[in-house]
């Protein structure tokens, strides 16, 4: 019954090998231990004030969505950080190959859309499946959207997946 999914800035392979993962993995998966003390010391700031150490952290964006502050303050908690840092342990050791049988499966349906400066999934990431697939509706960003376009450009990127998505909207 899926119309359509919508793969952005896909890591779905060789997360451990990207750019990002070569730095992170490390840091994942022995190193995540170290993290917990000071998100536990955090965790007694009040809201405000973790608002406000976000907003610095976030300063150098040129927008930022106040939502994205609001969610971010939810990573002052150990229960989150702990959840987050293991999951993306996992992800570092379990994304390894890209399934190609479920991709030629289901072509028809998905649509990729890749960065051309994304260290998590590099462009030679783009340049192999789009030769892998070549009927596929794998596209690369020509606006400069990051990997997190979430922090910056959501509105963006709901615009822009709104008109992809205009065909199939209109056979339900």
């Amino acid at each position: 019954q899926v119309l359509r999914s919508v793969l952005l800035f896909p890591t779905i392979e060789r997360m451990a090998q990207s750019p990002q993962g070569k730095l992170m993995t490390p840091l994942l998966c022995k190193l995540r231990y170290v993290l917990y003390m000071p998100v536990y010391l955090l965790s007694f700031l009040p809201e405000g004030v973790k608002a406000s150490l976000v907003r610095f952290a976030l300063r150098g964006m040129k927008t930022c969505d106040e939502s994205s502050i609001t969610t971010s303050v939810n990573l002052f908690s150990v229960d989150c950080i702990a959840n987050i840092l293991y999951m993306a342990s996992q992800e570092m050791m379990k994304v390894v190959e890209r399934d190609s049988t479920t991709i030629k499966q289901n072509l028809k349906k998905l649509t990729f859309y890749y960065g051309t400066g994304d260290s998590w999934c590099p462009q030679h990431y783009y340049d192999e499946i789009k030769m892998d697939f070549p009927d596929g509706d794998i596209r690369l960003c020509e606006k400069g959207l990051r990997h997190a376009f979430v922090l910056d450009a959501s509105k963006e990127m709901a615009a822009m997946i709104t008109d992809w998505l205009q065909d199939d909207l209109t056979k339900l």
